[in-house]
């Protein structure tokens, strides 16, 4: 008997789009790994598009990223504004590699001026493995919700080992102590992680100890 398909409404365009939509996102994923295999050892800088650029945090992103240029890295930002944009500029002015993963937003997030490297995404997914990939250490100034997002991802999967440990920075100790007061005295109490996975974020309060942090773990690295 014959086991022909019969078909009693139109198909769903959106389900039949699907198949179609794997070929873009591999190659959104050659196009990034193809960009970014030769940049060398790398920084990724995470933090908030509306914090303005006269504020604190933004020189101290800019100074971070200039001191880890000289420190023989390359800086990788999500592209934008705000500390992305403070992130690039440090890289930029220090004659490093300042890469820019932009994504493509409703609202339309324009690539900041200080980037000589960009690579544009469409997909979220596909920039985050980027993100994680070719990145020696995180670096997260304060943020809103894509910053917690991109943080949390990476403690997951250091956590759970899918992916080599390396340094997690918080900087600005005095804007991450409720998330870190949370995460001891709600999510640690409740046996929801363990208290060796604290150990995985450090903290700073200075362009020169994100320097010094990332450096001391890569020579105690070193000496195993």
């Amino acid at each position: 008997m014959s086991k022909i398909k019969k078909y009693t409404q139109a198909p769903d365009l959106e389900m039949m789009e699907d198949p179609w939509r794997i070929f873009r996102i591999m190659a959104e994923f050659v196009d990034g790994f193809e960009e970014l295999k030769n940049i060398g050892p790398a920084v990724t800088i995470f933090g908030s598009s509306r914090i303005h650029n006269a504020h604190s945090y933004y020189y101290a992103a800019q100074k971070t990223s200039e001191l880890l240029v000289k420190a023989g890295y390359a800086v990788i930002t999500g592209g934008g504004p705000s500390i992305m944009e403070a992130s690039n500029k440090g890289a930029a002015e220090a004659k490093g590699k300042s890469i820019g993963l932009n994504i493509d937003l409703p609202f339309e997030q324009k690539p900041n001026p200080y980037i000589n490297h960009l690579i544009s995404f469409h997909y979220f997914f596909c920039r985050k493995v980027c993100f994680v990939k070719y990145a020696k250490a995180f670096v997260i100034f304060p943020g809103g919700f894509g910053t917690l997002d991109e943080l949390s991802e990476s403690l997951t999967l250091i956590q759970t080992r899918r992916m080599e440990k390396f340094p997690v920075v918080l900087f600005g100790s005095k804007y991450w102590k409720g998330f870190l007061d949370w995460l001891e005295g709600s999510v640690l109490k409740e046996g929801c992680i363990d208290t060796g996975d604290l150990d995985i974020i450090q903290l700073a309060d200075k362009p020169e100890d994100v320097v010094r942090i990332i450096k001391k773990f890569y020579a105690k690295k070193k000496r195993k």
